[in-house]
Formats: structure tokens, C-alpha cells, sequence
């Protein structure tokens, strides 16, 4: 007779594994009638089981001991929301050894291992879903496996981290300094202590890898993703690329052209008018194109307990509906495609550019001069003084170019006597090309 209930462990109970409690305890009526099983949280692994919780049902249910969970042959499913790589990898890994099925929410690990995670799984015939390390409570990585699996995905464009998001937006909005913008996001709670994986790009390039690979059916590492933070975003940036029609976006790209892949997170220019534009605060957004249904967009919370964990059980309904059907681990498709990188002389963009040049005649077709001889040619152009006597700034967006031509007018820049200081190069994403 088939059993009433799977059994669940959860590897952790901070935000996200409250959440997911919440959610398991509160929805188990429509849980059981979506996979015709009850779903029961066994043991729940703490790092202090005398803590006082929210939840004070749970107290019989909490083990420091790992081992409880992972050698539990009754248990089917783990949950891991502990985060980091060690040890959840060799949780997840033993846990998959043993035949059981994996949920997670761990960006950092499946960023990283990812495609050994699910070859291990793949080879044990178990399921991992990892819905919630990306974009938060957006089903985007669901849409990239079912959803896009008859199209070809050739770009995904996103703003996937929030805190980065709101600091740009409070910039924008207000016109208000980097600096102050990130103390009041520390104190709301947004931004951490130490935000450098924040607002350096790095959480955000780590979840482009998650989306390349599954979007591209390559191995991408995190070494491979192109990576440039905020920090040095100022408002002037921002208020010229208003004044251009632009906004200021922290913008994760993966792009396919033929087979050749580029994959980058950057402080980005976007239209006005692109969708992408208008994503303020701490929501996420994902653009995808695919080849055969055009554009479409993804967006909601990138981040927060129950958004998280929301997709974490769904994760874990497809788990159980799966078990039903008897096509656990079926589903499972790790990368089977050759990782061709792009070189710089393939990355194409428009560049917006500012720089600080002496305030006499002539330099301005000077400048223009030097892009020319790169093939670069210009779009938009903005010359005022600077703050200092002598100098004028100039602010232009350029036609596309490719990475290496710009990098080249860049050394040769800074080598110019009438330029003073180069002051931003930001990529320009979302137009026509």
C-alpha cells in the first residue's frame, strides 16, 4: 500500500528553513492534494539545539548531528538551507549517494559545483532542484528547463541581486551618494555588514553561472563571468545616463552567439524605455530571449523568507509529484554541451564613456579621432566644464565596439596629455543594435 507521507529532512533553520516550515505546516492540505502525499518534516539540523525558535512545534524535531538525517533510510528527500560550501557539498553529496533527493537554495555551491552535483545525482537516478538560488521566489531556472526546452535560449539579461538594485534606485531617485545610499541599506537590513559579495557583483555573477548553464547546457564557472561591482557607480554616472535617456543597472549578462559565450556582471546603461529599466528597490528581473518565442521577462522578489522558501517547496512538490510518477532523477540533465568562450574582440557593446580633458579647441575632434582609428564611432556627445579650472568633461555613448577596441582606446587615453582621468567606461545593454 503506498504510504501517507514523505519524509522530509531539512539541513538548517535559519530564514529560509523557518519559512519553509511555515509554509509545509500551513499549506499541507493543498501540498497533499497537489501530490496525493503528506509531506512531514522528520529532523531538522541546528547548530545549537538549546536555541529558543519562532516556531516552538519544532523543538522535538531538532538534531545537531547530521548524520541522524543523511543515514535515515526513511528519510527521501533533504532540504539544505545552510548555505556556504562546506559542508553542504559533502552533505548534498552523501545524501545523493544514498538515494535520496535534494533540494537547495545554495547559490555559492551550485555556482561552483554544480555540475558535479548533478553527475552525482544523475548517476544515482535522484532529483535536485535549486529554484530558490536564483532570483529568490521568480520560477526562472524552471522556465529555463521546461518552459524554453524546445526553444534555443541566445541571451539572458537580469538584475538579480536586490541589494545592488535598491542602492542604485536610491541613487537614481534621490541623486544621493553611493556611500550614504549603502549605510541606510546596512541599516534596513538589505545590504550585510560586509556587502563586498553584493555590491562587488559577485553573488550576482554567481547566479549567471547557475542561469548560463542551465540556459546554455554548458559547464560555466564562476572564473568564466566577466565581473564588476558598484562601488565606483557615482551619481554624476547616473545623472548623465538619465540625461542620455539611460538608467544605471547592476546587469547580469549571458549571451550565445553561434556557440561562443560571453558572460558578465557590470554596472550596465538601459533605455528608459527597456523593461528592465523600471525594476527598482529589491526585485529582481530576468529578460529572456529564446530564438523561437522572442522576449519575455521574469519579475518579482529576488530575496526574503518566505519568497525563498516558497520556491523551495515548490522545488519540493515537483520532488514528490515525481516519486508518484516514478520519474525521479529522469528529469535531470547535466551539461552536455562544449563551453566555447568568447574573446574580447568578440564581446560587442556600446560603451558610455566620461572623461576629463583639457578645455581648449580642438581636443574634442581629437578624441574623436582616436575612436575613429579603433572603428568607433559616436552616438551621443555631451561636453561641459569640469570642476577644476582648465578642464571640461566630456560624456558620450558610442556606437557597438568591441571589448578590445575599447580597452585599447582606453590605454591610449590615459596615455594623452589632454585627457586628465578617465572617469567611468560602462557598457550600454537593451537597444537596437
Amino acid at each position: 500500500m503506498e504510504k501517507q507521507n514523505i519524509k522530509l529532512g531539512l539541513l538548517g533553520f535559519g530564514t529560509v528553513g523557518t519559512g519553509v516550515v511555515r509554509i509545509i505546516s500551513a499549506h499541507q492540505e493543498d501540498l497533499q492534494k497537489q501530490t496525493g502525499l503528506g509531506i512531514e518534516i522528520t529532523k531538522i539540523l541546528v547548530q545549537n539545539a538549546e536555541k529558543s525558535r519562532h516556531i516552538s512545534s519544532v523543538d522535538s524535531l531538532v538534531t545537531t548531528d547530521a548524520n541522524e538525517i543523511l543515514q535515515d533510510p526513511e528519510i527521501e528527500v533533504i532540504v539544505e538551507v545552510i548555505g556556504g560550501i562546506h559542508p553542504a557539498k559533502e552533505y548534498i553529496l552523501e545524501a545523493l549517494e544514498r538515494g535520496k533527493h535534494v533540494v537547495t537554495a545554495n547559490k555559492d555551491l551550485m555556482a561552483l559545483h554544480g555540475a558535479e552535483i548533478l553527475n552525482k545525482a544523475q548517476e544515482k537516478g535522484c532529483d535536485v532542484f535549486y529554484e530558490a538560488s536564483v532570483a529568490g521566489g521568480i520560477p526562472i531556472l524552471r522556465a529555463l528547463v521546461e518552459g524554453f526546452s524546445s526553444d534555443r535560449i541566445t541571451k539572458m539579461m537580469g538584475i538579480v541581486n536586490g541589494t545592488t538594485n535598491y542602492i542604485l534606485t536610491k541613487m537614481s531617485q534621490e541623486g544621493a551618494e553611493y556611500a550614504d545610499v549603502l549605510k541606510e541599506a546596512q541599516a534596513l537590513g538589505y545590504a550585510e555588514a560586509n556587502p563586498t559579495s553584493d555590491v562587488e557583483g559577485f553573488d550576482a555573477a554567481r547566479k549567471m553561472a547557475i542561469l548560463a548553464t542551465l540556459g546554455f547546457r554548458v559547464p560555466m564557472k564562476l572564473e568564466d563571468v566577466d565581473v564588476k561591482g558598484i562601488s565606483e557607480v557615482s551619481k554624476e554616472d547616473i545623472a548623465y545616463g538619465k540625461q542620455l535617456g539611460y538608467e544605471v543597472k547592476l546587469l547580469g549578462l549571458a549571451r550565445r552567439d553561434e556557440e561562443a559565450i560571453e558572460v558578465s556582471v557590470q554596472p550596465t546603461l538601459v533605455p528608459k524605455s527597456h523593461p528592465l529599466a523600471s525594476v527598482n528597490g529589491v526585485f529582481n528581473a530576468v529578460y529572456v530571449h529564446g530564438e523561437a518565442v522572442g522576449e519575455t521577462m521574469f519579475y518579482g522578489p529576488g530575496a526574503g523568507e518566505l519568497p525563498t522558501a516558497t520556491a523551495v517547496v515548490s522545488d519540493l512538490v515537483t520532488v514528490v509529484k515525481n516519486r508518484k510518477l516514478g520519474v525521479n532523477g529522469r528529469g535531470m540533465v547535466a551539461p552536455y554541451k562544449e563551453k566555447v568562450l568568447k574573446d574580447n574582440s568578440q564581446k560587442l557593446s556600446k560603451y558610455f564613456l566620461r572623461i576629463v580633458v583639457a578645455d581648449k579647441r580642438g581636443v574634442l575632434a581629437q578624441i574623436t579621432q582616436l575612436l575613429a582609428d579603433k572603428n568607433i564611432s559616436l552616438e551621443q556627445v555631451i561636453q561641459q566644464p569640469y570642476n577644476n579650472e582648465g578642464e571640461a568633461e566630456i560624456i558620450m555613448v558610442t556606437h557597438i565596439s568591441s571589448k578590445s577596441d575599447m580597452d585599447s582606446v582606453l590605454v591610449f587615453m590615459e596615455q594623452m596629455d589632454i585627457v586628465s582621468k578617465v572617469k567611468s567606461c560602462y557598457r550600454v545593454e537593451g537597444g537596437d543594435k
